[in-house]
């Protein structure tokens, strides 16, 4: 799964293999010509990749910010809290001005021109247009999440350096439409008679996450209805988007519109040793895993349930283990609170006050020893259909999706009933208790209550366990929209002048320079003309 980060240096090389003339020389051997021929695969491999890596440049740190595990997005979705600055950072909610994914339009624009080029060359063109559409789709929400309005319906046009924003309703409208053209072109490319490609057969060599041309369709449907419950609080007042009954038209019609159906459907980032190294190895920071504390925002849920994930992704606390408590003891697991400032963070974690992260997170460079990373997967897409269920949006209740979420993520950690576990220490050596799993007490505990605000609440605690360390920026966007899990805040270690968590993001620097009159309308019309990042974009309005 090699990344391929120049998309021009497989062109140079043909271009160069083609001879150099002497008129040859004021020409750009690295430049592709606007009517090069470019393997739809290669553009495929850029934006199947671009995904992980998120946006660009953003408050100062290096391009390309991955969305992966334990980085410091992952600190603000408060899955883990680093008690030293030095090094893994700090845990404030400091940042500015947000990147885009304009990275990941651009590509999706490329991959259109080819398929015009290449026409029935192309065999497969229906496919790669379909996935063009969800890429545009995906790159437009990644931003009007960030910020609110947006250059939308002219952003992409070479010719247009300083397009108009379009509103948030209509870059959700307008996205919607694509994400939906999208699910029809694979849907009939699939059903196409005439298609040596079967459903079961893998898109290309250039996607990296290997999914056939069903589970593509599949993760459309399911990152659509991801979008619909994002504007849950806009359902009642936009009739025109028609989003309880978008949500109801897709769940119940599977044939048209495949979802996810199991964990073999999540879209999964693979590591490997010699490209993409589990991140936490590949930094080097196994030798500082003491500097980093997993959050009491994600284990006082866990333990108060009892929850065997507990022991998977966690350390005992060792003043508890110093105190007479056994390492198979939920008690003896205690979170950091990122509330508090790092100072006194570093002196509590000295003081063996609080649980690290699981050794086996250290341990392989391909990410062998942990669980794989989930960019889209089947236990969100459950939980989201259990809420929908809970509001009224579907028919049948919550309870069975629910259930199907929590079993879905036991079963993406390998847990199974009277299993046992073997717990060690941050250093990885092995404690003397061992766990055995008991199923039926957590199940128990975590009972659905109802289509309920208990059961709500339930469905919404639940989804952010199963998304700990993955599904990118989705547990910090759920809390925003929700209020659940109740995240820190108010205290020092927030780091913002009200010590509250900022709402959004500033817009990027390059578009409040390079279109500034479009960015001072947009920022009247939205937020009295001020780019506050305490105010609520329209979507959680």
């Amino acid at each position: 799964m090699k990344r391929i980060s120049i998309l021009t240096s497989v062109v140079s090389l043909l271009l160069l293999m083609g001879g150099c003339q002497k008129e040859d020389l004021n020409i750009n051997p690295n430049a592709a010509s606007s009517s090069a021929l470019v393997s739809a695969s290669l553009l495929t491999n850029r934006m199947t990749n671009e995904i992980y890596n998120g946006g660009g440049v953003m408050d100062g740190y290096s391009n390309n910010q991955p969305e992966g595990p334990w980085n410091q997005m992952q600190r603000w979705n408060q899955y883990f809290v680093s008690n030293y600055n030095y090094y893994w950072g700090n845990n404030f909610y400091t940042w500015s001005n947000t990147a885009t994914h304009y990275g990941l339009l651009k590509y999706a624009v490329l991959l259109d021109q080819q398929i015009k080029k290449q026409g029935p060359a192309l065999i497969n063109s229906k496919a790669y247009s379909a996935l063009s559409k969800f890429f545009k789709a995906y790159s437009f929400i990644w931003y009007t999440q960030r910020v609110g309005d947006i250059p939308m319906t002219e952003a992409g046009n070479i010719n247009n350096l300083t397009p108009v924003f379009d509103s948030q309703h209509d870059v959700y409208k307008n996205s919607l439409a694509l994400l939906d053209t999208a699910n029809t072109l694979l849907g009939s490319y699939i059903a196409d008679p005439l298609t040596t490609t079967k459903a079961s057969d893998v898109l290309s060599s250039g996607d990296i996450y290997g999914l056939t041309y069903m589970q593509w369709q599949k993760v459309i449907n399911t990152y659509r209805l991801r979008v619909l419950l994002s504007l849950s609080k806009r359902a009642v007042d936009t009739q025109d988007l028609n989003i309880a009954q978008q949500f109801a038209t897709i769940v119940g019609n599977p044939a048209k519109y495949p979802i996810m159906t199991s964990n073999s459907d999540n879209m999964i980032y693979k590591y490997n040793k010699d490209f993409n190294q589990y991140p936490v190895t590949a930094s080097g920071l196994k030798s500082y895993s003491v500097y980093a504390n997993i959050s009491d925002t994600y284990l006082n849920i866990a333990t108060a349930n009892q929850d065997p994930r507990t022991f998977l992704v966690s350390t005992p606390a060792p003043a508890q283990i110093a105190g007479g408590k056994k390492a198979n003891d939920f008690a003896a697991y205690v979170g950091s609170d990122m509330n508090v400032g790092q100072s006194t963070l570093l002196i509590n974690a000295t003081n063996g006050m609080f649980s690290y992260a699981a050794s086996r997170y250290y341990t392989s460079v391909d990410g062998a020893a942990n669980e794989p990373y989930i960019v889209m997967g089947y236990p969100e897409l459950c939980f989201n259909i259990a809420e929908a269920a809970n509001v009224g949006w579907i028919s049948g209740g919550g309870s069975t999706w629910y259930t199907n979420g929590v079993n879905a993520s036991l079963a993406f950690y390998g847990l199974k009933d009277k299993q046992k576990l073997v717990i060690a220490d941050r250093d990885g050596k092995a404690y003397k208790d061992t766990v055995v799993v008991d199923l039926p007490t957590f199940q128990t505990n975590v009972a659905y209550k109802g289509d309920n605000a208990s059961g709500l609440k339930q469905i919404l605690e639940q989804k952010y366990v199963a998304m700990f360390q993955n599904s990118g920026w989705e547990a910090f966007y759920n809390w925003r929209r929700t209020g659940v899990p109740s995240f820190a805040q108010g205290g020092a270690g927030i780091g913002t002048g009200n010590s509250m968590i900022p709402r959004r993001w500033l817009y990027p620097n390059d578009e409040i320079v390079a279109n500034s009159a479009n960015y001072q309308t947009a920022l009247q019309r939205q937020y009295g003309g001020a780019d506050d990042v305490s105010k609520d974009i329209w979507a959680i309005k």
